[in-house]
């Protein structure tokens, strides 16, 4: 059941964590984090801001939250096993993103090509 749990957790933790990096919904609040990171008075400054630009980092975050919300602990009942959950959760958050961007890549090239391919038979 444990397993199960990891799966399923790992799925909103990675849509949070897309979303809130690459998608249009969030783009001005990213656009200013990236001037932040890039830009900022302060190490302390410039690493806080990369957090909303990255969704490897931001990941981490999303995911003490979920640990907190659902009290998952894998495989150990302590505190061990939120830390074995918290970075399993990560992983399997992170593949995801990783499927779901390589899916988007491929979509877009295929648009790409069909669009070449209607341009040349008009």
């Amino acid at each position: 059941m444990q397993i199960l749990w990891l799966f399923i957790l790992a799925m909103p933790i990675a849509c949070i964590a897309w979303t809130v990096t690459h998608e249009e919904v969030f783009r001005e609040p990213r656009e200013y984090c990236v001037d932040k990171s890039l830009h900022g008075e302060t190490l302390l400054k410039r690493k806080y801001f990369f957090l909303f630009t990255c969704e490897y980092c931001f990941s981490h975050y999303i995911t003490v939250i979920f640990l907190f919300l659902t009290d998952y602990k894998l495989l150990i009942n302590d505190w061990r096993g939120y830390i074995i959950a918290g970075f399993s959760l990560v992983w399997m958050a992170n593949i995801y993103m990783s499927l779901f961007g390589l899916i988007r890549q491929d979509i877009k090239k295929e648009k790409t090509e069909i669009e070449v391919l209607e341009k040349k038979n008009q």
